[in-house]
């Protein structure tokens, strides 16, 4: 669901990765692309901001109240298709979509195990916990009411599909990436970086996102102090920003981590964090303690770059699903410990984990990715698309033998 906060002259604030999205869909949609859009009411912690004008945007941008349908009818009455948050703010779109014969489908991203695990991760009042737990239960049943009316339903990771493929026929399963087939690291790269591994120098690992509690930023330090007692010789660098970083320096000062921990800041995705983790990272850190389908599971594969974390239920059944990667029990920071130091003393392990990340990332590039899943909104309308290639060409988006097909 959108909400976009607003600045003086009527310019908007978007992420880059938003508009990079919506730009892919106008060329490739047949037809005009717009965007309906809440206004925020409170800041966001992403970190690729853009404040633009709306008039400069490939696609048109309507300012509307998600619930209140008299003014939404317009917009989805005109429709060739609608794409949709599955969120219950719109859940009342499909029987009026129905009404209006404008087909409607639902991106979903958040299961209710993980909608749950982020009230764990943001809340320690118990109270507002509860009153929390009782919104999500009642929204989880307004959602699973609605996926039955929808024309389709697109997955971004494995929680929600498994959840919900079988209310809805024409489910599909994706991997949410912004690394184009351009990025993905070569055989050259992976074998200088695998060679440099090989020679037994400190094991190189990684961290990036935003430094909140719900990504598990607040448990690297705790992580590193663990390695560091067990004799593990590493380095770990940590890429993006937030409201953790000043109380993590300290805990890092505080622990003689210096020489071991250190931050990079935000840097741009393209020309500054792939490049890092593709060259100077040998094993990333995914400490999320929730589920939601982070784009840089795909992201740092595509770097050859192989993945231990917890357990959390997109990491486990993204490991499923491409037979890579390490998951250990969610929150118990000594057990990821002890994984990273068991890896650091088989690293071959590591090298060959490297390209078969690699290799699972180059089925499912942005290009891929987008592409099948705009012929999938094609035949949920019910459009012709003369830009389908046959349909070997394009790989599925999962295996799963109660998938439709793409």
């Amino acid at each position: 669901m959108l909400r976009v906060p607003m600045r003086e002259g009527g310019k908007i604030v978007l992420t880059e990765k938003f508009i990079e999205g919506m730009s892919f869909y106008c060329r490739r949609w047949p037809g005009k692309v717009a965007v309906a859009a809440q206004v925020a009411t409170s800041p966001d912690t992403n970190l690729d901001h853009v404040e633009c004008d709306p008039a400069s945007l490939p696609f048109a941008v309507h300012i509307v109240q998600f619930t209140n349908l008299q003014q939404c009818r317009p917009l989805l009455a005109e429709a060739g298709l609608v794409l949709g948050s599955l969120d219950p703010s719109q859940a009342a779109w499909a029987p009026l979509c129905r009404e209006l014969s404008t087909p409607l489908v639902y991106i979903s991203e958040y299961s209710q195990r993980t909608r749950r695990q982020i009230i764990d991760a943001t809340t320690p009042n118990p109270v507002r916990r509860w009153v929390r737990y009782r919104k999500v239960c009642r929204a989880e049943q307004i959602c699973r009411a609605a996926i039955p009316l929808a024309a389709g339903l697109q997955c971004n990771g494995t929680p929600t599909f498994n959840d919900y493929r079988r209310l809805n026929p024409h489910s599909i399963l994706y991997f949410d990436t912004r690394c184009t087939e351009s990025m993905l690291a070569t055989d050259e790269q992976l074998a200088q970086r695998t060679g440099e591994l090989l020679t037994g120098g400190p094991l190189r690992l990684a961290f990036s996102g935003r430094l909140i509690p719900m990504k598990g930023a607040d448990l690297l330090v705790p992580l590193a102090i663990d390695l560091l007692r067990r004799g593990v010789v590493f380095t770990l660098t940590i890429c993006g920003d937030g409201p953790l970083r000043e109380s993590m320096q300290r805990q890092i000062e505080a622990a003689g981590l210096e020489g071991h921990v250190w931050f990079r800041g935000v840097l741009d995705f393209e020309s500054q964090l792939v490049p890092l983790v593709r060259r100077e990272v040998d094993l990333f850190i995914n400490c999320h303690p929730q589920g939601d389908p982070s784009c840089t599971y795909l992201e740092t594969m595509t770097c050859g770059t192989p993945i231990v974390g917890f357990d959390n239920e997109a990491f486990a059944g993204l490991c499923a699903a491409s037979g890579v990667g390490w998951p250990t029990p969610s929150g118990d920071v000594a057990r990821l410990a002890e994984r990273i130091a068991e890896l650091d003393r088989a690293r071959p392990q590591i090298a060959a984990a490297a390209a078969k990340s690699r290799d699972f990332a180059a089925q499912h590039t942005f290009e891929r990715t987008f592409e099948a899943r705009v012929r999938h909104l094609l035949q949920c309308a019910h459009i012709d698309d003369p830009a389908a290639p046959p349909p070997q060409v394009w790989p599925r988006l999962c295996t799963d033998s109660d998938t439709r097909p793409l």
